[in-house]
């Protein structure tokens, strides 16, 4: 990444992350396509409004790995090869221990958090059965990305790539097999999405075993180093906080859309996950963004920063608008996909239309904040996405909803509180010597 062409670098680092991320897509859409087809409005319902809960469950422990990738990528830049080591093998160390606690406290904690969301209880026995098995596979979802983040921060976006392909596959062939063939229920589709994880954590692990590089991982190292867990902590903490706050944010506009009753649900989160792949491209520039700008940054290379940064915002920003766009055309095609069920189709169909023609704005916010994050300065991205998507947007949807009873009031939280931060991070990038005063501290 300190080297050669900085659009080739950045492209040829992104395009592997977004097949990735194209591929887990695919495998969670399949869930919730083979749920609807074979097991129902309410089944699926329970499994297209996980998308919160799992991210309010998963966003803390790996916004707290963001801190890692930038620490590695720094070693990396600067040529530190003792100092890549100790920092991958403490990042493996507390990836064990952090998976351990999140499935014991998704475990616990699933039932409690379902209730405070409002889930109706037609929905609430599938949703806590699916939610339940998914916490599960805490260890290895966190144990996973550990792994992947270590490769990327190297520079490496091709083999996470090959691991989520068999990860993908296995996903759906295990889909068809417990649902449409044995008749099973959405515990399955949860089980199968686990095994799938399960199986790309240890194919990640077994080859940072092997890999010739000072990212190498031995078991006799696997260790944590207390003086390294704090500085990647210090990095990480802001993006965890972010990462978990935001997640509370989208648990409120959960309930609030659980309100509305299951159709809702089954509606809103069939768009979710088709509005999964809006993102692809917006966050596989935005980590391609901190590992070029954390090993530019080691490197002491401002300029080329400076010029890396302001590509990979004008490709992320165009891919997810031409995704919007797409989407905005083709939304009865897709949202149809999930159900039959007109009055389903109606809802997700509706809050398509009201959202993806902003998905511009999503993809400035996150391509910024991507920037700073591997600069180390997290707490501004952490700053300006807590005050404009939760508390901004926790503060409109409960005031809004209650002058204006329908569910569109809900849907246009969001590009309003995509503006509010794309304005904030533009004039903060712009005017801002943002490269210098990182390098200051």
């Amino acid at each position: 990444m300190t080297e050669g062409s900085i659009s080739k670098k950045i492209l040829l680092f992104a395009l592997p992350l977004f097949l990735g991320q194209l591929l887990q897509q695919l495998y969670n859409v399949a869930d919730s396509i083979i749920v609807g087809k074979y097991l129902g409005t309410d089944a699926l319902a329970a499994v297209t409004s996980s998308g919160s809960l799992i991210f309010l469950m998963v966003g803390f422990i790996n916004g707290l790995f963001m801190g890692a990738s930038v620490i590695i990528g720094r070693s990396y830049g600067a040529k530190d090869e003792e100092g890549v080591s100790k920092a991958a093998h403490t990042a493996v160390a507390f990836g064990i221990v952090s998976g351990i606690f999140l499935t014991i406290f998704g475990l616990i904690a699933t039932p409690h958090i379902l209730r405070l969301m409002g889930t109706p209880e037609n929905v609430m026995p599938n949703s806590v059965l699916y939610f339940r098995i998914i916490a599960l596979g805490g260890l290895s979802n966190v144990f996973y990305n550990t792994c992947c983040g270590i490769f990327q921060a190297m520079g490496d976006s091709r083999r996470p790539l090959h691991y989520l392909i068999v990860s993908a596959i296995t996903n759906i062939l295990l889909d068809l097999l417990f649902i449409a063939v044995l008749g099973m229920n959405v515990g399955a589709a949860a089980g199968a999405t686990v095994i799938a994880q399960t199986l790309s954590a240890l194919l990640a692990f077994l080859r940072l075993l092997r890999v010739d590089g000072p990212h190498r991982i031995y078991f006799r190292k696997i260790r944590i180093d207390w003086s390294l867990l704090m500085a990647q902590l210090r990095i990480g903490i802001p993006t965890a906080i972010q990462n978990s706050v935001i997640g509370f944010a989208n648990v409120v506009v959960q309930s609030n859309i659980n309100a509305f009753g299951a159709n809702a649900m089954a509606g809103c989160g069939s768009y979710f996950k088709v509005e999964g792949f809006a993102f692809l491209p917006i966050m596989s520039f935005s980590m391609a963004l901190t590992t070029f700008t954390s090993q530019n940054m080691g490197a002491k290379q401002f300029e080329r920063t400076k010029k890396g940064t302001r590509f990979g915002i004008c490709m992320g920003i165009g891919c997810a608008e031409i995704i919007g766009i797409l989407f905005y055309l083709f939304a009865p095609v897709m949202i149809g996909l999930f159900t039959q069920d007109p009055d389903v189709i109606a809802i997700g169909v509706r809050q398509a239309r009201t959202e993806t023609l902003f998905y511009f704005l999503l993809g400035l916010s996150h391509c910024m904040a991507g920037i700073l994050r591997g600069a180390g300065k997290t707490t501004v991205p952490m700053f300006i996405m807590l005050a404009c998507w939760c508390l901004f947007r926790i503060t409109y949807i409960t005031i809004a909803v209650r002058f204006v009873p329908d569910i569109h009031t809900i849907y246009m939280a969001y590009p309003i509180t995509w503006s509010l931060s794309s304005i904030l991070f533009t004039i903060y990038y712009f005017k801002a010597d943002w490269v210098h005063s990182f390098h200051r501290t």
